[in-house]
């Protein structure tokens, strides 16, 4: 692949994570029922509510963090979102796939790791290629 088409494909993946996070994120900020339903999970209370969109917040940050990289048309910016997200989607990724393992949550939301370390793969993958440098 050249390092062009390198290029054009790391902004079609931030495009995508970006807006698949942001757009959950706002998703679990504004209405977690019917995201919780879409992933089988049981009903929350309403104090877990709360926590459940303090963390869709994040994740819409996260999202966010590449969509504005993209808007600014800044290269650098985007490979420094790129670098940075690694960490959080390892993280989120490692737990995520433990409480489900441990039966803390159901299957369904098996989509959630297989996601954080697709596109934590592919991110150290294109920076090990020497992506926008």
């Amino acid at each position: 692949m050249t390092k062009n088409k390198l290029e054009q494909f790391a902004v079609w993946l931030a495009l995508g994570a970006g807006g698949l996070d942001f757009c959950t994120g706002l998703g679990l900020v504004f209405v977690p029922t019917v995201l919780l339903k879409l992933l089988g999970a049981a009903p929350l209370g309403s104090e877990a509510l709360v926590y459940l969109r303090w963390i869709g917040a994040f994740v819409a940050a996260v999202g966010f963090s590449y969509l504005w990289s993209l808007w600014r048309r800044d290269i650098a910016l985007l490979r420094a979102a790129l670098e940075l997200t690694i960490w959080f989607r390892l993280a989120a990724g490692t737990y995520s796939a433990w409480v489900i393992a441990t039966g803390l949550l159901p299957l369904s939301w098996a989509s959630v790791p297989v996601a954080d370390f697709a596109l934590a793969t592919a991110q150290i993958w294109l920076l090990r290629r020497g992506v926008f440098r």
